[in-house]
């Protein structure tokens, strides 16, 4: 693999534990690592060589932003339930979702993941639980999905077996047998997962939810991932309808019920952690459970606003989440991080979350939620996954005081140059790795069939 040198950033934001910041500094990518990073009048700055030169000049260099949770498949549904908090939304979409294919799932992903990357995110994960009628094969097409744009890839085997002839919110069509999908789980993992340093594929069990997943197998999964050595994953605390669920379901809150069934811990995530409690926020905080916070999805669904200062505060770990292109509309990670620091402020003040607060978040919060040291900042002998964003931008026009919070506070805008494992995914604006063009166009030809069908 070829070294790449970034060359005379106007700004470097590596997110190391002390913050550092770095003018006029470059970047040396080389064997999917990097090598170097520091100012260019700093000893031992690296020489041009044989390498490739990026010019960076009037650029900010971030870390590959890292998406903590999201349902690549819904990239093709968008704009459907417009009225509906989450119940009603789940009611009205279930139907269009048991249509799902492997076509569906593999233009669904290349536009969710297109998107992404365009946005400077770097790594995602995806919690895939619909197989409906038996379905197989959609995991492993969004698997050879990311392998093709070159993202890494923390894709999550969901699960739905509770349903509504058994009292739970989805159709019987969509969910399956519990010890189908404990083996179907472990094949997942057994095959696609790798542990290794640098991993760019890695697999986690992720039943949906209190509301499509039974006890048994709630239980049974994270038996299984702990055997295994994966993480856990699911959803918990959305709405007042799920806390409604799980007290006159179990006697118990969402996270009660989480603990009761051992699944809080330090190889846990979990997603939204809208409606919590001080007595929720502390057990989730001392059990080192991280959380994925999706400010957009939330706000849409008409959910509520999640305590992320108050998790941050008591040493919990949060990442940051785009959730469903169903629920958000977009999959645009840096316009998350922006709507993260609005959305934290608009619960908690304005002191509540700055910019720089935000983009932590986005890198070193959701790298913890993926249990990952090696990514989410920008220093030597972490993996190269690097963002940069183009300064003489028009939406960027008058924020010189500060131009890393113009990032985010400003319009977002797409990633100039986003390199992954330091292979380059996007080179002055435009996808190098697949057809930005032929990807709308497949996905729209496909979206128009479902909308056709009547599937809605």
């Amino acid at each position: 693999m070829s070294a790449i040198l970034i060359r005379g950033c106007d700004a470097v934001v590596t997110m190391d534990d002390a913050g550092t910041e770095l003018s006029g500094a470059s970047l040396l990518l080389r064997d999917g690592v990097i090598a170097w990073v520091g100012r260019d009048d700093a000893p031992g700055a690296p020489e041009v060589g044989d390498t490739e030169v990026i010019d960076g000049a009037g650029m900010v260099a971030i870390p590959g932003l890292i998406n903590a949770h999201h349902h690549l498949y819904q990239s093709l549904t968008r704009v459907r339930a417009q009225g509906q908090g989450l119940f009603g939304w789940l009611r009205e979409l279930y139907p269009v979702w048991a249509g799902l294919t492997v076509d569906w799932m593999r233009a669904a992903a290349r536009a969710g993941l297109a998107e992404l990357a365009l946005s400077g995110c770097s790594t995602t994960t995806d919690h895939h639980y619909v197989f409906p009628n038996g379905v197989t094969g959609v995991l492993d097409a969004e698997v050879d999905v990311a392998r093709e744009l070159g993202l890494r890839f923390h894709p999550c085997r969901g699960s739905m077996d509770l349903g509504r002839s058994d009292g739970g919110l989805p159709p019987d069509a969509i969910v399956e047998d519990t010890d189908d999908i404990l083996g179907h789980t472990e094949d997942a993992v057994r095959r696609l997962h790798d542990p290794s340093p640098g991993s760019m594929l890695r697999v986690a069990v992720a039943p949906c939810s209190p509301f499509s997943a039974t006890r048994r197998l709630m239980e049974e999964s994270q038996a299984l991932a702990r055997r295994l050595g994966v993480r856990l994953h699911t959803h918990i605390a959305e709405t007042l309808d799920e806390e409604r669920f799980c007290r006159e379901s179990f006697g118990l809150r969402p996270v009660e019920l989480l603990d009761a069934l051992g699944w809080l811990g330090p190889d846990v995530w979990l997603a939204h952690c809208v409606h919590l409690n001080a007595d929720d926020v502390g057990r989730i905080a001392r059990t080192k459970t991280s959380v994925a916070w999706c400010p957009t999805s939330n706000l849409r669904l008409g959910s509520g606003l999640a305590p992320a200062r108050e998790l941050l505060d008591a040493g919990a770990v949060v990442g940051l989440a785009v959730d469903g292109s169903a629920s958000n509309d977009s999959g645009d990670m840096l316009a998350e991080v922006r709507q993260a620091m609005l959305v934290a402020r608009g619960r908690s003040g304005p002191a509540a979350m700055s910019a720089r607060d935000a983009l932590r978040v986005a890198t070193r919060g959701s790298a913890g939620c993926l249990g990952r040291d090696d990514i989410g900042s920008l220093q030597a002998g972490k993996r190269a996954d690097v963002a940069l964003f183009d300064l003489a931008n028009l939406a960027y026009a008058g924020a010189e005081a500060d131009p890393v919070a113009a990032l985010v506070y400003c319009r977002p805008q797409r990633a100039s140059y986003l390199f992954v494992e330091g292979r380059p995914v996007v080179r002055d604006g435009e996808l190098v790795t697949a057809d930005e063009g032929e990807i709308g166009r497949a996905a729209r030809r496909l979206g128009r069939t479902i909308a056709s069908e009547g599937r809605r």
